[in-house]
């Protein structure tokens, strides 16, 4: 497993499942038959150390999967450009300030998570309602007076998937009211 650069924005588990959790999609890799990558936008749920995702039962992702069931995923949120940091100072007022001027002017603000693990088609019945019920109550939570009829329209032909977390990580840049970086699992 490939080790975080900037071990200076890394969180823990706890925040990087928050941003899992708030995220409006992910993104999910995974390997082609040429041994090429390849990366769809998904709508996720978390419960536990596990991530579901409903899918079709043909196409490339799921060829992919039953070729290889390792994954990485993506998922970003709170992304902020800090302008209001900047107060429209030119970089040249003030020498001593260039650096700190610069490091807030051509930034961006976010939380992240990665996530690696294993994804399996999701074979038990009562877990395969679960997943679409815990999809359905995240994205679409007013339709839930309909689920029982979509399961009997669609169970048949939709898959669930369970991603199970072998390790996640979180990664955050954001600034103090002051311009100061928040490092080292720092809040306000």
């Amino acid at each position: 497993m490939n080790q975080m650069r900037r071990k200076d924005r890394e969180m823990d588990k706890d925040f990087a499942y928050a941003v899992i959790d708030k995220a409006e999609f992910g993104t999910l890799a995974t390997i082609n038959a040429d041994g090429n990558p390849y990366c769809i936008p998904i709508s996720i749920v978390r419960k536990g150390d596990k991530i579901y995702l409903h899918s079709a039962k043909l196409g490339t992702k799921i060829d992919n999967i039953m070729r290889n069931p390792k994954i990485c995923m993506s998922f970003v949120g709170n992304v902020h450009v800090p302008t209001e940091l900047n107060d429209n100072k030119s970089p040249n007022e003030n020498e001593e300030n260039i650096h700190k001027t610069l490091e807030t002017r051509f930034t961006t603000e976010y939380e992240s998570a990665v996530v690696f693990g294993t994804i399996n088609i999701v074979d038990d019945k009562t877990e395969k309602i679960e997943g679409l019920r815990l999809i359905t109550e995240k994205y679409s939570p007013n339709d839930m007076p309909y689920f029982n009829d979509a399961i009997d329209v669609s169970f048949n032909v939709t898959y669930v998937l369970r991603v199970d977390i072998e390790h996640v990580t979180g990664k955050r840049k954001k600034f103090d009211k002051n311009g100061i970086e928040m490092k080292f699992k720092r809040m306000e």
